[in-house]
């Protein structure tokens, strides 16, 4: 069923928790409804367990002649074409002639009103319905679980007329360009479990909506993390909700799959179906490489339904998209240089010059063509730097970027790792509702996440490279990590882990932003650049920044 509002179609009826959220947030309500996403926190977990007796279907409901025969019903669902609303009423009780639908609530009422607004138009929505369906019904219940307090609201006309208000403005937000901005330094946001999502403080802060520094409140990164199999042979399983990795019977590791961010998989190892349909239902990607860890293909559940953003997505693509490209390039050069100049044992105040000077032109190019020469201008000035940066007693010679096979040991480790990065950032932008084979700077091509890879851009240098130099200056990977033959170099089992090891290190470091001023990891921070991205293609935020180190 879907409900027009004038050249507009809102799939599907509006749930009575969304007029709650639009009353409370606009934006959250478009994020949660419009954009299907969603994230737990404390709050939301709590609530739910507190939740948990009224979400058992009990009892039944007669039909609204023979009301006087409820006694008591939970979990009761109405729905009405008629007001496009639906709901499900989490304790229906008989009053005499009437009902009373009764709303569980985990939090406290406000010390100097009856109820908070956003939960008084729920409930009467509960109340609409009910008379739509021919109860009477003229007040409900807010039953508050942390001071165990039970509140009546009286179904005013006022409260009426509001609650259908509300429902219009909801319906017109949904169908909007843009979704609505985001609250300004509002106490609302540090305890929403969609604030790393909706960056409120962000977004303003780039719109010059406020005055205030930006408030920290993109979450903590999660404790799980990415599981890489690279035993070859190996067997990946679930059994009593945890990751079993075998071989030949032998047990090599497990882990809880709670514990688990993505699966990949190296060469000949396999992963269940039982393992594979699990993962989707927790929005665990399982991606597949190369024994050389060539990145080969990807495996979630749906995708997201955020159809918009992939269509504004296309439509920069169709106009060049050359304005979010320079921005892109000039970050990454800019990073680079900023690399040379950090590690640089030798530094050649030349190439730095010529590289603050290309970043400059990045800004400026008037073609892709042009931008494609700075930024390959740029790559073999940095490259010819790159040696300066790397202890000479090691036997890690270099000279100039190859690769497809890469023909020596450094070389080799910029390809594994670029391929990392790239895999991290495909990921990312699925997890925004991206398309990562659509490109706005690589152009799409088969098989090649050209998003994935501009993004991957700015972080190529403070990411990769940075754990490149790392593993070798500080003896981590050693020439016998590597396998040497005539058509390319390669890493082993034992070096393969080593690197990875670092560069799931360099992810956790933490630092500072440079335009938001708080202290935030790398792993976190392509996660906002991408989210900072998508509020630029739908128009939220004007230009694009990449990201940029001290």
């Amino acid at each position: 069923m879907s409900m027009d509002l004038g050249d507009g179609v809102i799939p599907g009826l509006v749930p009575a928790r969304m007029v709650n959220e639009f009353s409370y947030c606009p934006r959250l309500f478009h994020l949660e409804w419009v954009q299907s996403v969603f994230e737990h926190n404390a709050d939301t977990v709590e609530g739910a367990w507190r939740h948990r007796a009224v979400d058992k279907v009990a009892g039944s409901v007669p039909d609204a002649e023979n009301s006087a025969d409820l006694r008591r019903a939970t979990s009761v669902s109405l729905g009405s074409e008629r007001l496009g609303l639906i709901a499900v009423i989490d304790l229906l009780q008989p009053d005499g002639g009437k009902v009373v639908p009764v709303d569980f609530k985990k939090g406290r009422p406000p010390e100097h009103e009856i109820a908070w607004e956003s939960d008084l138009v729920q409930l009467c929505v509960q109340g609409l319905l009910l008379r739509e369906h021919g109860f009477q019904c003229d007040e409900g219940v807010l039953w508050f679980s942390t001071t165990r307090e039970r509140r009546t609201i009286v179904f005013t006309d006022e409260l009426v007329a509001r609650t259908l208000q509300l429902v219009e403005d909801l319906k017109k937000a949904a169908l909007a360009d843009t979704p609505p901005p985001p609250l300004i330094d509002s106490p609302k946001c540090p305890r929403c479990s969609l604030v790393g999502i909706c960056l409120p403080d962000e977004t303003n802060t780039l719109l010059e909506a406020t005055e205030h520094p930006p408030r920290r409140l993109t979450p903590r990164d999660s404790a799980a993390r990415p599981m890489y199999v690279t035993e070859q042979g190996a067997y990946v399983g679930v059994r009593g909700g945890r990751i079993q990795v075998t071989r030949k019977a032998e047990t090599l590791c497990e882990a809880r799959l709670i514990d688990v961010s993505q699966l990949n998989l190296y060469g000949n190892a396999q992963a269940s179906t039982q393992l594979l349909r699990e993962c989707f239902t927790r929005e665990v990607p399982v991606m597949w490489f190369s024994y050389g860890g060539w990145f080969s293909g990807i495996a979630e559940g749906l995708p997201s339904k955020n159809i918009e953003l992939r269509r504004r997505q296309f439509g920069v693509n169709a106009q060049g998209g050359l304005a979010v490209a320079r921005r892109m390039v000039e970050g990454k050069i800019r990073n680079c240089r900023t690399l040379l100049m950090r590690n640089s044992r030798d530094r050649n105040e030349v190439v730095i010059a010529s590289m603050k000077e290309l970043a400059d032109k990045a800004l400026t190019a008037e073609r892709p063509q042009t931008l494609l020469g700075i930024e390959g201008a740029a790559a073999r000035s940095y490259f010819s730097q790159f040696p300066s940066m790397l202890r000479s007693d090691l036997g890690f010679d270099f000279e100039g970027r190859n690769r497809r096979p890469p023909k020596d040991r450094v070389n080799c480790l910029l390809s594994y790792l670029y391929s990392l990065l790239t895999k991290d950032l495909t990921v990312v932008t699925l997890g925004v509702g991206l398309d990562p084979y659509f490109g706005l700077y690589h152009r799409p091509r088969f098989g090649r996440p050209a998003l994935a890879l501009d993004i991957a851009e700015e972080f190529r240098p403070i990411i990769a490279d940075s754990t490149v130099i790392s593993l070798i200056n500080n003896g981590e990977v050693k020439t016998s990590d590597f396998l040497v033959r005539s058509v390319g170099v390669t890493l082993t089992q034992e070096g393969r882990r080593n690197v990875i090891n670092a560069y799931e290190r360099r992810l956790d470091t933490e630092v500072t932003h440079p335009v938001f001023g708080y202290k935030v990891t790398y792993r976190r921070i392509m996660e906002v650049q991408v989210r900072l991205l998508a509020a630029h293609l739908v128009g939220e935020v004007p230009d694009y920044v990449a990201f940029r180190t001290r």
